[in-house]
């Protein structure tokens, strides 16, 4: 069975894969079932520009103004989940505390520049804010891969209407990279706080 060649462990068994899909016929997957959108976007480590990926976005609407999506590392049935993100109108984005307005990027550099491209239902984007941060290799293999262009796309998205509040200067981590950083803590709860626990998660 496929079984993504960077993830350590044992081949997927023939029975594993027929009791997951007779479990499937029977259980619900709501949330699952909710997403509608896939965009494929170039993403970056947060304090390294240099770690660059495709990352495949596949979104489901909360309501008009925010989508919730999980991130994977390509299209595949064997891809790894690497993240999610949260996309919110400018409108909601106003509203957050200014602690918070810097850890959200806008999406406006992408719609203008015409990397949100149609792919039939996926759509190509990229997180990225201005010219020259992608690597030019990254934006060729997607192009190839997927029959489209960017520059072509930027000019047919000519007509398209900006951020009515322009890119907020504390959005886009102020142009600062932010890396998060594990620290042990004390397990706060009731009883039974301390028992070891018997999964990893």
């Amino acid at each position: 069975m496929a079984t993504h060649p960077l993830v350590p462990g044992e081949p997927t068994k023939t029975s594993t894969t027929m009791l997951e899909t007779a479990t499937a016929a029977v259980q619900k997957f709501g949330p699952i079932n909710a997403i509608h959108q896939h965009l494929c976007a170039f993403h970056f480590y947060g304090n390294d520009m240099t770690r660059q990926v495709e990352a495949h976005h596949f979104c489901g609407h909360q309501n008009e103004e925010m989508r919730q999506c999980l991130i994977y590392d390509s299209p595949e049935a064997d891809a790894r989940l690497i993240g999610i993100e949260y996309i919110v109108s400018e409108n909601l984005f106003m509203t957050l505390p200014d602690a918070e307005k810097r850890l959200w990027h806008s999406h406006e550099y992408e719609v203008d520049r015409g990397d949100n491209l149609p792919l039939g239902l996926p759509q190509i984007m990229m997180a990225l804010t201005r010219d020259g941060q992608l690597y030019s290799h990254l934006a060729s293999d997607v192009e190839k891969k997927y029959n489209v262009n960017f520059e072509k796309e930027r000019e047919n998205r000519a007509y398209m209407k900006g951020l009515e509040h322009g890119i907020h200067p504390l959005a886009n981590a102020e142009g600062k990279g932010l890396r998060t950083e594990l620290r042990e803590v004390d397990c706060n709860g009731g009883a039974g706080a301390h028992s070891t626990p018997r999964v990893f998660v």
